[in-house]
């Protein structure tokens, strides 16, 4: 996110993310905030794409995944490929 150009928090609820691959992630449902800091520390997602989740998230209703993977937000938000990587089993910090 530019950190130039203050932008509503409900702004980013809704969009949809994708890896800098361009594979669909999910969407954001919420956000995870430290209120101390006054900064976004991650994203809780939902309407996954199964494929990168199905093992790891199929008993939950979605996933937060860190902040510091996301490249971009604009229309849609852009991730790091790192999770793409996931579902090969090369990572295992986003399953929540």
């Amino acid at each position: 996110m530019n950190q130039d150009v203050p932008q509503e928090i409900t702004s980013i609820v809704g969009r949809e993310v994708y890896s800098n691959n361009g594979v669909f992630v999910g969407q954001v449902e919420d956000l995870r905030l430290d209120l101390d800091n006054e900064v976004v520390t991650g994203l809780a997602l939902t309407e996954l794409n199964h494929s990168l989740f199905d093992e790891r998230a199929k008993s939950s209703r979605g996933v937060i995944l860190p902040y510091r993977w996301v490249r971009a937000v604009g229309d849609v938000i852009l991730v790091n490929d790192v999770i793409e990587r996931i579902k090969d089993g090369e990572d295992d910090e986003a399953a929540a």
